[in-house]
C-alpha cells in the first residue's frame, strides 16, 4: 500500500498543472470587485458547484469516512441538514446581503451594527480560516502524500501543497478559484463513486450483505469501541442502529437532542455567516441565480451518505485488522499506527490504495488532491478579502481598486505562511480531525450567530449590544477551551460540546437582548434596510408570480425539503 504506478503519477501530475494553468487563465483581477466577487457574474449551477466542492474539501472526506470506519453514521446530519439551513438562508438573509452589495460578512455586520463588530468578526474569521479550513486541507493531503512519498519531510509536503493551491489563487482571485472548484467537484463526486462501486464488489452481496455482516461484527464483538464502554456511552448492537440517524442521550459523537438544536446552530453558522462559504453566493449574477445556486447545493450534499459515509463503514467490515504498520504512520503520543482503530483518520486512503485499480487510483489521489487545492485556496481568497476589505481598506481608504488587489495578493502569500505553520498542532489538539473541526466551530460560532439572527430579526438590536455579546461570548469560549486544557472546572468540562455551543448561545443571546435593552435605539436607517419585514413577503409573492413554477424558488424549495425527507427517513 502506498504505492503508485507510472500511469497514476502521471495522471496526477497533469491534473494538477492543468488545473492551476486553468485556473490562471481564468483569472479576474482588473478591479477590486473581479478579483474578490469573480465581477459578481456566477450563474446558478456554478454557485451551487462552487457551494458543495468548498464544503467537500478533503478534510470532510477524511472526517466522513473516518465517522463511517467508527460507526457515526449519525455524521451525515450535518450534510442533510444543509438542506434546511440554505433554505432559510435563501429567504431571509440572502436578499439583505446581495442587495447591500457587500464584499465581507463583517462587512454586513457594520451596515446593521457598528465597525466594533465588523472588526471583531473579521478577526475571528480570519483567525478560523486558518486554524480550521486552510491548515485542516493541507493536514489532509499531508497525510495522503506522506504515504505516497514517506522519504518526503511532512514540512516540504505542507509548503508544496500550500504553493500549488496559492498559485491560481493570488493571481487569479475568486474566478478562478470558483472555476477551478467546478472541475474539481465532478471529478470529486466521480472518484467517489469509483471508489464505493469497488468496495462493494470487494465485499459481495451488495447493501444486504453489508448490512448482514456488520450484525456478525457487532455480535461477535470485533469491532473496536475504544473506551464507550467504560464510559458508560452508547455502543450499537446491529447494523440498523448503526444507520439510525437519531442516538440515544448517551451517544458520544451527537445524541438525539444535538441534532434539534447544537447541528442546526454550527450549520446555521458554516452556511449563513461563514464568510468563505457565503462569498461564491455574493458573486451571483442577481438574487435568483444565488437563490438557486443555494438550493441546489443543498441537493448536491443528499447522495454523500452512499459516496462519502458508506465506504467508511465498507472500511470497517474490510480492513478493520489490516495490518499497517510498514506504513511507519506516528501517532500524536509517539507511537506507531498498527491498524485503523488506532488511526481511523487513514481510513480513506486506505481505502483508496487496498481498492482501486492503477490509472482510476491516480484519478481519485488526484481528486483528493483537487479536493485539498479547492478548500485551502477558497480560505486563502476569503480571508485575503476580509483582510484587504475590512482592515486596509478602511485604514487606508485612498488605494485605488488595482492597489487593494495586490493587498490581497500578499494578503494570500501570508496566510500561506502562517496556515503551514499551524498544521503540525492539529493531531496535538485533538486526535480526531472532525473532533477537531467541530471543536472548533462549537466555541467560535455561537456569539456571531446569535448577532446575525437579532440583527435581522429584532429591531431593537443595536451596535453595543452586538459587540458585547460578541465580546462575551468570546470570553466564555476562551475559558471553555482553557477549562478542557487545564481541568478548571470539571463540570463544564462533561458536558457535550453541542451542548456547550447551545450554552454559548443562550449566553450570547441573553447579552445582546440585556445590553440593547439598557442602551440606545439603533439607527433608524439600519432598521429600515437590514431587519426582515412581514411585507417584503407580500412584494416578493408578486415579483414571484411572474415566473414559471420551476424558476419560483419557493416551489423548488418544496420539491427539495420532499426528496430529502424521503432520503433522511429511510435511515431514520
Amino acid at each position: 500500500m502506498g504505492e503508485l504506478e507510472t500511469l497514476d503519477v502521471i495522471v496526477i501530475l497533469v491534473y494538477l498543472v492543468g488545473i492551476i494553468i486553468y485556473g490562471i487563465s481564468k483569472s479576474k483581477r482588473s478591479s477590486s470587485e473581479d478579483y474578490f466577487l469573480g465581477g459578481r457574474t456566477m450563474t446558478w449551477p456554478i454557485v451551487g458547484i462552487a457551494l458543495f466542492s468548498a464544503n467537500i474539501s478533503s478534510s470532510t472526506l477524511v472526517g466522513l469516512a473516518s465517522d463511517g470506519f467508527q460507526t457515526n453514521i449519525s455524521v451525515y446530519n450535518y450534510e442533510w441538514y444543509a438542506v434546511v439551513i440554505l433554505i432559510f438562508f435563501s429567504i431571509f438573509f440572502l436578499p439583505f446581503y446581495l442587495k447591500s452589495g457587500v464584499y465581507t460578512m463583517p462587512e454586513f455586520m457594520m451596515r446593521r451594527y457598528d465597525k466594533r463588530s465588523r472588526y471583531y468578526f473579521s478577526f475571528i474569521t480570519i483567525l478560523g480560516n486558518v486554524l480550521v479550513d486552510t491548515a485542516a486541507g493541507l493536514y489532509v493531503g499531508s497525510i495522503v502524500l506522506k504515504l505516497l512519498f514517506p522519504e518526503i519531510s511532512s514540512t516540504y509536503i505542507i509548503i508544496m501543497l500550500a504553493i500549488a493551491a496559492a498559485a491560481y489563487t493570488i493571481p487569479g482571485g475568486l474566478n478562478s478559484v470558483i472555476q477551478t472548484e467546478v472541475i474539481q467537484a465532478v471529478l470529486l463526486i466521480i472518484g467517489s463513486c469509483f471508489l464505493t462501486y469497488f468496495a462493494f464488489d470487494q465485499l459481495g452481496g451488495g447493501w444486504q450483505g453489508m448490512m448482514e455482516k456488520l450484525d456478525a461484527m457487532l455480535a461477535g464483538g470485533e469491532v473496536n469501541f475504544g473506551d464507550r464502554a467504560a464510559e458508560g456511552k452508547y455502543i450499537p448492537s446491529n447494523s440498523d442502529e448503526v444507520f439510525s440517524l437519531v442516538r440515544p442521550d448517551n451517544d458520544e459523537f451527537m445524541p438525539w437532542w444535538g441534532l434539534l438544536t447544537g447541528v442546526p446552530l454550527l450549520g446555521f453558522y458554516f452556511w449563513a455567516n461563514n464568510q468563505f462559504m457565503v462569498q461564491r453566493v455574493l458573486g451571483a449574477k442577481d438574487l435568483n441565480h444565488g437563490r438557486w445556486g443555494a438550493l441546489f447545493a443543498g441537493f448536491l450534499k443528499l447522495p454523500v451518505i452512499f459516496i462519502m459515509v458508506v465506504p467508511g463503514v465498507l472500511a470497517l467490515l474490510l480492513f478493520n485488522n489490516l495490518d499497517i504498520s510498514g506504513l511507519n504512520y506516528p501517532l500524536a503520543n509517539g507511537g506507531m499506527c498498527e491498524n485503523l482503530s488506532d488511526c481511523p483518520n487513514l481510513t480513506y486512503p486506505v481505502l483508496l490504495f487496498q481498492l482501486l485499480p492503477t490509472g482510476i487510483l491516480g484519478l481519485v489521489v488526484a481528486g483528493l488532491l483537487a479536493a485539498m487545492m479547492s478548500s485551502v485556496s477558497a480560505t486563502f481568497n476569503s480571508a485575503s478579502t476580509l483582510i484587504t476589505m475590512d482592515f486596509v481598506k478602511q485604514l487606508r481608504p485612498e488605494m485605488t481598486s488595482k492597489q487593494l488587489v495586490r493587498a490581497g495578493q500578499i494578503a494570500t502569500l501570508v496566510l500561506v505562511v502562517l496556515a503551514s505553520a499551524w498544521v503540525p498542532f492539529i493531531e496535538k489538539v485533538s486526535d480526531s480531525l472532525w473532533g477537531y473541526l467541530q471543536l472548533v466551530i462549537a466555541f467560535t460560532s455561537p456569539p456571531v450567530v446569535s448577532a446575525f439572527i437579532l440583527g435581522l430579526f429584532w429591531k431593537r438590536a443595536n451596535g453595543t449590544g452586538a459587540f458585547v455579546s460578541l465580546l462575551v461570548g468570546g470570553a466564555f469560549a476562551l475559558f471553555m477551551i482553557l477549562s478542557a486544557a487545564y481541568d478548571i472546572s470539571p463540570y463544564l468540562n462533561d458536558f457535550h460540546f453541542l451542548a456547550k455551543a447551545n450554552l454559548l448561545f443562550v449566553i450570547s443571546i441573553i447579552v445582546h437582548v440585556v445590553a440593547s435593552l439598557a442602551t440606545g435605539l439603533p439607527d433608524e436607517e439600519q432598521v429600515k434596510e437590514y431587519t426582515y419585514k412581514r411585507e417584503m413577503f407580500t412584494e416578493e409573492t408578486e415579483e414571484l408570480s411572474a415566473l414559471p413554477w420551476y424558476k419560483n424558488y419557493r416551489y423548488l424549495a418544496i420539491i427539495l425539503l420532499v426528496v430529502t425527507t424521503i432520503v433522511v427517513g429511510s435511515f431514520w
